[in-house]
């Protein structure tokens, strides 16, 4: 997408007629990995605008993520599994059962050592739909982290590694300490699926979009809202959010395939937490969310 016009840039990729479920882009930039609704992942490279590598899931991938150095793609499917896959062969280096019904979320940790899968399970207690931690290197299982009362549907993982945060189909939000494994805050406000979040690049900054048809903005140092809500319009669930690498624009895409761009510099000021912008010298590009992005497809 060319920022200043808002028109895409070079020709549409396409690979048959699948639909396109998550997508996310690589650390380097240089490449794009994506599942799509005819159980496919697929890599892609960014200037050739060509398919590096296929790969196969019994069912159909719904989340994809990189690990942080790039060498390997993770990816979650409709038929409870994950695999880790290696970026420059394209084979599954990892297969992890995960119990899961549905892997709907996923995320490698900044040092690369594990990976918080969450989703959906039939089975599950009254505690709600669990969030599992795994090995990332063995594929071993780590810890269950239970609190959220639905199905786990985005996550993101602070850049020192020290917190993890979770949204769910219970509207909420929540954060975990990773040394205990506890939960630090729940996030309260929205009123329907938390469907994406993403952390400003200082990781100052929480967004939230949701299918009540808002984004939020949250001081992630105490859990409290910054602003009021950012109001799609009727009919328009927000279903993913990402932050300009300036930390100062938003931008959202809902189901109805609208994409929306706002300037929350102005919010967060309003609010007296100035300090929670970055720098205005800092170039600005749109990052990739590595959660779902179902809608621009």
């Amino acid at each position: 997408m060319e920022l200043a016009e808002w028109k895409t840039v070079g020709n549409n990729w396409r690979n048959g007629e699948g639909r396109v479920n998550a997508i996310a882009l690589s650390p380097d930039g240089t490449k794009v990995v994506c599942g799509t609704n005819n159980s496919e992942v697929l890599l892609w490279n960014i200037d050739t605008e060509k398919i590096i590598w296929t790969g196969q899931h019994a069912g159909y991938p719904k989340c994809v993520c990189w690990n942080r150095d790039g060498e390997r793609v993770v990816s979650g499917s409709s038929d409870g599994a994950a695999r880790v896959w290696d970026v420059e062969s394209g084979k599954t280096v990892l297969e992890i059962e995960t119990g899961l019904t549905d892997v709907e979320a996923m995320i490698c940790s900044p040092d690369t050592t594990m990976i918080a899968i969450g989703g959906y399970n039939t089975n599950s207690d009254s505690e709600g739909k669990p969030l599992n931690i795994w090995d990332a290197k063995t594929g071993e299982f780590i810890t269950r982290l239970k609190g959220h009362r639905g199905s786990v549907a985005c996550q993101a993982w602070t850049a020192d590694g020290k917190t993890l945060i979770s949204g769910s189909v219970d509207s909420s939000i929540r954060t975990w300490n990773t040394a205990t494994w506890q939960q630090i805050n729940v996030l309260t406000g929205h009123t329907s699926l938390v469907s994406g979040i993403a952390l400003s690049a200082n990781g100052l900054i929480l967004a939230s979009a949701s299918w009540d048809m808002t984004a939020r903005l949250w001081n992630l140092e105490n859990g409290h809202p910054i602003g009021t809500p950012l109001q799609h319009p009727d009919s328009d669930l927000a279903e993913c959010v990402s932050f300009s690498t300036d930390g100062k624009l938003l931008p959202t895409g809902c189901s109805s395939g609208n994409a929306y761009s706002w300037d929350i510099a102005p919010i967060v000021k309003a609010a007296g937490l100035d300090e929670l912008l970055l720098s205005p010298n800092v170039s600005c590009h749109f990052l990739i969310s590595p959660y779902q992005l179902n809608t621009l497809s």
